[in-house]
């Protein structure tokens, strides 16, 4: 073999070496940036939840003036909202549902109560409170499905030729959909 055929022969493997590095490098960068938006996609949801948590109280203290003697429906408010906020905290992407799950079910008899009490639903103060409340369900509503587009992505990459098999050296692993728990798939209709 003559020195030039050998030297092109050097340059083809250390081209085609530099090639199978600079893909590699890609797909893990790629992974790891789908990765990175579905958490971050999973954060929206957690500060949605955290806003919502928030003006529950506002919400609570609004309807106790009004109905002091609805203490059960209050105390289950108030831990729903602990609930939801350690879930916000650090919970999985299901005890992030449950939790949502159990303030909703809370919220709703907390305007279940207002229903009874025809000057509270007309005070500005609630009003304000409801139209916050709804706002934030429309945001939580949006987060939600962003955080189910990243992940839909994700997961696309993770299980197709020829990501699959960077997952490992990128440290990515398929993500679960954020699902309503059952029952909860549509939001729940309060009429005042």
């Amino acid at each position: 073999m003559s020195t030039t055929s050998t030297a092109v022969l050097l340059i083809a493997i250390l081209v085609a070496l530099i090639g199978v590095v600079w893909f590699g490098v890609s797909a893990f960068n790629a992974l790891r940036r789908l990765d990175v938006t579905a958490q971050e996609a999973l954060g929206g949801i957690d500060v949605q939840l955290t806003r919502r948590a928030d003006l529950i109280p506002n919400l609570v203290t609004t309807v106790q003036g009004y109905a002091a003697h609805e203490r059960a429906v209050f105390d289950e408010v108030t831990a729903a909202r602990a609930g939801a906020a350690a879930a916000a905290g650090g919970g999985t992407v299901e005890q992030k549902a449950q939790a949502q799950d159990r303030l909703d079910r809370a919220v709703l008899g907390v305007l279940a109560v207002a229903e009874n009490y025809p000057d509270l639903k007309a005070s500005t103060n609630f009003l304000q409170l409801q139209d916050q409340l709804a706002d934030t369900e429309n945001q939580l509503a949006f987060a939600r499905q962003y955080y189910n587009d990243a992940v839909a992505t994700l997961n696309q990459r993770v299980v197709t030729i020829p990501w699959m098999f960077f997952v490992g050296v990128a440290g990515v692993t398929r993500r679960p959909f954020y699902q309503a728990p059952e029952g909860q798939q549509t939001p729940p209709q309060v009429r005042f």
